[in-house]
């Protein structure tokens, strides 16, 4: 049996660095060793209920633990690009948080970093490790529903305004777009690819429209239709002060597929279900076992692509988290969103 564990260094404090240190408890390729944050108070609580070894009160004092080997950074959004290239040029491997940046030129940097680096880097899209989101490829890829010609996908929820939080602050990169809205997109992108043969496509047209915080000028709501060279029509939504329906529909010329849990399905393991409907057959009920929690997968993903030597991890290669950002960039642009001070 192996004994290969990657040794982790976590960037931040928030919420969803505390489900990934949860999630390397669970998993036999990761162990948390260290956690940075902006002062040492914080630091060293997380790192006292997640199991942390030390606690830095620093950023550039984790990305300099000789004991870390992988960093996961999970701060605002502004902060992902220099820390990313800071980490790789470190030696690193870096498990960024989504977005990776806060636009395709930054993204492209961070790129840059990994490859001169030789460090394994990924946009951490958990869904994409999931065994869920493989069936789901595999039906339109291998034409359970016909003919691929439209895809409809969101994710949005409502939070009350807060002046100054990081959905709402322009300085931040606040609004849905960057959010919650390369969920969608990378699932639209994704299956567009799956009915071609390929793992990803990029719209070859991009239409969006949203609706503006009149002072901070981030998309509250925003939706966009993506437009494929082989005819597939993907229409998007998203949203930090919308309920939405977060699920997925993808329409073909024999039938269609409804995921009611595309982001997170059976979280903590249990079965996931795909809808199905054929033309002139019964509906189905695909169930799809899942043995273990959604950012385990991802863990895991990312430790055995360092562990067998390779950069890319096959669930959201460099390409397709470039493709994606790119079409971000296209979105805003659309809609109007522009983040003042930044390279956008």
């Amino acid at each position: 049996m192996s004994t290969f564990a990657l040794r982790w260094g976590i960037l931040g404090t928030g919420m969803i660095a505390h489900k990934f240190a949860q999630a390397l408890q669970e998993t036999a390729t990761g162990r948390l060793v260290a956690v940075g944050s902006r002062g040492a108070e914080a630091a060293q609580r997380f790192a006292a209920e997640c199991g942390a070894v030390r606690a830095h009160g620093g950023y550039a004092e984790l990305i300099a633990d000789a004991e870390v080997e992988a960093v996961y950074v999970a701060t605002p959004h502004p902060s992902h690009a220099e820390l990313a290239i800071a980490a790789a040029r470190a030696g690193k491997h870096v498990l960024c948080e989504k977005p990776l940046t806060l636009n395709l030129a930054d993204s492209e940097r961070v790129v840059a970093a990994a490859r001169a680096a030789g460090v394994t880097l990924m946009e951490a899209y958990m869904y994409r490790c999931h065994p869920q989101t493989a069936k789901l490829v595999e039906l339109v890829r291998d034409g359970a529903i016909g003919r691929l010609g439209l895809v409809e996908a969101a994710f949005g929820f409502h939070c009350d305004f807060i002046p100054g939080h990081r959905l709402f602050a322009n300085a931040l990169g606040g609004g849905g777009i960057l959010d919650v809205g390369g969920y969608p997109v990378s699932m639209a992108r994704l299956l567009a690819g799956a009915a071609q043969g390929r793992t990803f496509a990029d719209p070859v047209a991009v239409t969006g429209a949203a609706r503006l915080h009149p002072e901070e000028g981030i998309d509250l709501h925003a939706a966009a239709t993506l437009g494929f060279d082989d005819g597939v029509v993907a229409q998007v939504a998203c949203g930090v002060s919308l309920e939405l329906e977060n699920v997925v529909r993808v329409h073909g010329s024999e039938g269609w597929i409804l995921v009611r849990e595309p982001w997170f399905a059976a979280t903590e393991g249990g079965m996931a279900q795909i809808e199905l409907r054929r033309r002139g057959r019964a509906p189905e009920a695909i169930a799809v076992a899942v043995d273990r929690g959604l950012y385990v997968y991802e863990a895991e993903a990312f430790a055995e692509a360092v562990r067998g030597g390779r950069r890319e991890v096959a669930a959201m290669t460099w390409a397709d988290t470039l493709g994606n950002m790119a079409t971000l960039d296209r979105w805003r642009a659309a809609a109007g969103v522009v983040y003042r001070g930044a390279r956008c």
